[in-house]
């Protein structure tokens, strides 16, 4: 099967949109909440509010809904992201903001973890695409704020990556597991780790 086939059936028709998108956020639910193979078509097309046929218009099979939902998820959350930073000053401050935006989406999603990490073995092209994505575009702003002063130059990639895995496990810890945690206060502690490290200033 085409990798991208869902996209070749995504639909013209604002109805059809909603629709297809009713679908995966019922799948996003399920599969969140039971996991891959704990949840059954019907399932999902319950929970949506539609008939079975209804979702072999959209879907070929569990396997592609959830591939599909994996990369719906990946561009909801660089969306959100993309959209609070916007208008930061500074590399520093989106460094905050940006993380904020992260914890508050994965509390509002709690099954976002579980669904990306089954992807690994499930819909590995989607899971490998959506780190590889994310982590290319963090490098790029990296990339243009070291040229234009606001952080010291290094190696980029790996810098993307290790804030990249920071934020999972924080969104683990402190949206998946315990949200009581004011998402601000993870926040300011994060940007002070980033901006100022573990060493001793004037050490």
């Amino acid at each position: 099967m085409n990798q991208d086939s869902s996209f070749e059936k995504f639909p013209k028709t604002s109805r059809g949109r909603k629709t297809r998108e009713k679908l995966l956020r019922a799948a996003e639910y399920e599969f969140g909440e039971r996991g891959f193979h704990a949840v059954a078509i019907n399932d999902i097309t319950r929970r949506a509010g539609v008939a079975l046929g209804t979702f072999y218009v959209y879907f070929e099979s569990k396997e592609e809904i959830f591939r599909s939902l994996v990369t719906y998820l990946s561009h909801r959350v660089r969306s959100t992201l993309a959209e609070r930073v916007a208008d930061a000053p500074d590399r520093m401050t989106a460094e905050r903001e940006g993380l904020q935006a992260y914890i508050e989406f994965v509390r509002e999603h709690k099954g976002l973890s579980r669904i990306i990490s089954e992807a690994e073995f499930v819909a590995n092209d989607a899971f490998v695409t959506h780190y590889r994505v994310f982590s290319q575009a963090y490098q790029a702003n990296l990339e243009s704020a070291a040229k234009n002063g606001e952080i010291r130059e290094g190696d980029q990639e790996i810098w993307s990556w290790a804030i990249m895995g920071m934020a999972i496990f924080l969104g683990l810890r402190y949206a998946e597991w315990d949200d009581s945690v004011p998402a601000e206060k993870i926040a300011d502690t994060v940007r002070d780790l980033i901006e100022n490290g573990l060493g001793r200033q004037g050490k």
